[in-house]
């Protein structure tokens, strides 16, 4: 959240090209068909492997595979790329793949004598399988297949690499066999209409089925997938198995998910229908100083911006910054928080911002963390929390830390989240995984469409931030990827001042609300169908709103007080 935010650089160029080749289908493998990389799975350490400014190195943990597996660490001027010679037939076509996990991991190759190709992902937590394909010219005998991070972003794993297809006589290692069942299958998270799964990755598997009462309904690349569309207060048998090239292995055990009962999506009591959330700065930095009883009445859910960490893990507190805000007393705060509450506004505090350092990464820190928000709600008298922790948090612990705060404050409880772009790209991203693990008491996600580089969306296609096509193609992703309508928000700055980039003007912003709700003022992405029940929108800030004349609220707000 700006201006406490994590900045993002992309050379969009590469990444749209990267983006748009990972779209490259699977071509199918004949019996001759061999793994023709050497030392694939890093066993070797990095034989047959050279990698920039010595980024790389092999560890014992994690692994996807066998023993091994590559860590490559960028710098500010390195992407820490690792390349292999691999030697192919020409007029051939091949499937390169890799499992990767960490930070950004771009998978590619370079000499074809054809089209290049590459993919990559963002960072992950845990193992995914990166694919495409390419096709040798005709005197095309050696490529270079490389692996690559990103320019000072975190460090990348690879693992169980394949250059797959005819035998280009160099050597490498064997045709895969059927990988084996797959182990430690459970229920990760139920909502009413959802049970999510996790499990223990196989080696050698390339894909994973599940099945529900012995039907197929998915299938993914990596370890945890969420099955939708299932009935409230209801019971389902699951398994999964692993599969690659050469088959599919045997059905896991079972294990059971029960739906939890229908609550007519999410919580936040009284809520309405259609709601604008802005941020209230808890401190001054050139926008207009406020006190809570200074914000628009166009904004339903103010989010008191920032709570902060304690030294006790997981546990927050807050404190006003009485002299920034020109001697506002914690009186005149409770006092102008209730009088918001008697005009039907939420009041949340918000944790996080780029500089928010709160972990909740066990079971000890998620009780510090909702009993530690609950006494701020009784305290000031927040009606919810916001997370908006943009250093990353964990599925697990966060959920269970909201479900225990739930547990106490009941289902007026208020949740709203105001994920980064990049963490809602897909369902196995934690922010994702989090919101999908909370649905049924989950208020809103507010995804910060601003200081964002060039995104995929739900089609499929790169989008840069600015236009209305980048705001609908993007909510896409989380309105198909199993959120309700109600639950998803467009976030964007209230003016050119409050953020780095992405501002666009509000009757951008209207037209993207109509486009996901009613149809209309589209750009070139259109929905495959409307939305009429989308939550609303979100600024930042209150403050910078003020700062340019309210000029956001006025628009926007009553532009969402107006959908149908």
């Amino acid at each position: 959240m700006y201006p406490l935010r994590r900045s993002m650089r992309f050379w969009s160029g590469a990444v749209t090209a990267a983006l748009a080749l990972s779209l490259a289908g699977a071509a199918q493998a004949s019996a001759a068909d061999v793994n023709n990389a050497k030392n694939a799975g890093f066993e070797s350490g990095l034989a047959n492997w050279t990698c920039t400014a010595s980024s790389g190195t092999t560890v014992t943990s994690p692994v996807h595979g066998g023993a091994a597996a590559l860590k490559a660490t960028p710098a500010g001027q390195d992407n820490a790329q690792c390349t292999q010679s691999v030697a192919v037939k020409p007029n051939s076509t091949y499937t390169l793949s890799a499992w990767v996990q960490g930070g950004y991991a771009f998978l590619g190759v370079t000499g074809t004598g054809t089209t290049d190709v590459s993919t990559w992902t963002p960072d992950s937590s845990s193992w995914k399988q990166l694919s495409t394909t390419f096709t040798t010219g005709a005197s095309t005998t050696s490529v270079s297949v490389y692996t690559h991070g990103w320019y000072g972003q975190a460090a990348y794993y690879a693992d169980d690499v394949s250059v797959y297809g005819p035998d280009g006589g160099g050597g490498g290692d064997p045709a895969p066999t059927v990988p084996g069942t797959p182990g430690g299958l459970s229920v990760s998270g139920t909502t009413s209409s959802s049970v999510s799964l996790s499990w223990n990755s196989v080696s050698g598997a390339t894909g994973y089925n599940i099945y529900r009462d012995g039907t197929k309904v998915t299938a993914v690349t990596g370890t945890s997938a969420t099955v939708t569309g299932l009935a409230a207060s209801t019971s389902y048998s699951f398994q999964v198995t692993a599969t690659n090239s050469a088959g599919e292995s045997a059905k896991s055990a079972a294990v059971t998910g029960t739906t939890t009962a229908s609550s007519g999506g999410g919580g936040g009591g009284a809520v309405p229908k259609h709601a604008v959330t802005g941020y209230w700065q808890n401190f001054n930095n050139g926008a207009t100083v406020q006190k809570i009883s200074n914000v628009s009445s166009q904004y339903d859910i103010i989010a008191v911006a920032f709570a902060d960490a304690t030294t006790t893990p997981g546990a927050v507190t807050f404190n006003l910054d009485s002299a920034g805000l020109g001697g506002y007393t914690v009186d005149q705060f409770k006092a102008d928080i209730k009088a918001k509450q008697t005009a039907g506004k939420k009041v949340i505090v918000s944790v996080g911002g780029q500089n928010g350092t709160v972990s909740v990464s066990d079971s000890t820190s998620a009780t510090n963390f909702a009993n530690s928000v609950y006494s701020l709600m009784q305290t000031y008298g927040f009606d919810g929390v916001d997370i908006d922790l943009e250093n990353g948090l964990n599925a697990t612990y966060m959920s269970q830390a909201l479900r225990s705060l739930s547990s106490k404050a009941g289902s007026s409880l208020v949740i709203t989240m105001a994920p980064q772009t990049i963490d809602m790209q897909s369902t196995s991203n934690s922010y994702f995984q989090t919101a999908l693990n909370i649905k049924d008491i989950l208020t809103v996600v507010n995804m910060q469409y601003y200081n964002s580089g060039s995104m995929l969306g739900c089609d499929g296609k790169v989008y840069s931030q600015g236009s209305v096509d980048f705001l609908t193609a993007l909510a896409c992703i989380q309105l198909e990827g199993g959120l309700s309508p109600s639950q998803v928000g467009l976030g964007l700055p209230a003016s050119t001042s409050a953020a780095g980039s992405g501002y666009v003007s509000p009757t951008v912003v209207n037209n993207a609300l109509d486009c996901l709700a009613k149809g209309t003022n589209c750009g070139s992405f259109k929905p495959s169908k409307t939305y009429p029940d989308l939550r609303g929108a979100m600024t930042w800030s209150t403050n910078w709103d003020a700062t340019a004349g309210s000029s956001w609220s006025n628009s926007v707000g009553a532009h969402v007080h107006g959908l149908p």
